[in-house]
């Protein structure tokens, strides 16, 4: 018994699922939908951010800015590349010095996105303003919201919603214009590496280095004094004395 009900609920359940996708192809075959999307000129603005690296550790950079203020990017992505003469490098070969540039170049277009609805089918009944069921073209009916200043086309003539009556041929166009601004952005970014060490100038002297012996101190003979006096003073020094000695040997003579 109750595999017979299981069975049966079954086949309801396909049976109305069947309903359904066919209502649901009835229905896309009755309303054509058409979409075009119309882009104006697009604006382009090009930015250029220039730094230094100061400071690099494993994903961690710091880069100095053209006006002096420093900016700290952490966890910088492995996928980042920099385009350092034709070469793609990745964050563990930039070093300290390098010259970095970033290109962002924003892209901005305004479009227009137009939505065209149409139908055409036999008024079945109609609830100005809101909304009218009409009879397709396979003989089923479909109900639809009336937009606001909705116009429909009857036998080359315009009516509005409340020109309608029953049985009346009608074809209407629904038409959306939704504006919408895309923005599109890419980045570039581009590298020099700092310059090579100078070698030192040429006309620089290579030292060298010698060994020096002490100097050796050479005895020098005291210098002579200088002759201040004459021998002629002793001379007669001594002739005095001998005239003296010669008068005192006579006088002890006489006083023998």
């Amino acid at each position: 018994m109750n595999l017979k009900t299981n069975w049966t609920r079954a086949c309801l359940v396909l049976a109305v699922g069947a309903v359904c996708l066919a209502f649901t192809l009835s229905i896309s075959a009755q309303v054509q939908t058409q979409t075009s999307t119309a882009a104006q000129t697009p604006q382009v603005v090009t930015k250029v951010q220039r730094g230094e690296i100061v400071f690099v550790q494993g994903n961690s950079v710091v880069i100095k800015m053209e006006d002096g203020s420093l900016r700290h990017f952490d966890n910088v992505p492995e996928s980042t590349r920099v385009t350092v003469d034709g070469k793609q490098l990745g964050i563990h070969d930039v070093q300290v010095g390098m010259k970095v540039e970033k290109t962002i170049t924003t892209t901005t277009t305004p479009e227009t996105i137009t939505t065209v609805q149409s139908v055409t089918g036999k008024v079945w009944q109609v609830n100005p303003p809101l909304s009218v069921i009409l009879t397709m073209e396979d003989g089923k009916n479909q109900q639809f919201k009336i937009p606001k200043g909705q116009k429909f086309n009857v036998n080359g003539q315009s009516l509005d919603a409340w020109g309608l009556k029953p049985g009346m041929i009608v074809n209407a166009t629904k038409v959306v214009e939704v504006p919408q601004t895309v923005v599109t952005q890419q980045a570039k970014l581009t590298g020099q590496m700092p310059p090579p060490p100078p070698p030192p100038p040429a006309d620089v002297p290579i030292l060298v280095v010698e060994e020096v012996a002490p100097p050796v101190q050479v005895a020098q003979a005291a210098p002579a004094l200088p002759k201040t006096a004459s021998p002629l003073p002793l001379v007669g020094l001594l002739g005095l004395l001998s005239l003296a000695s010669s008068l005192g040997l006579r006088t002890a003579r006489k006083s023998r």
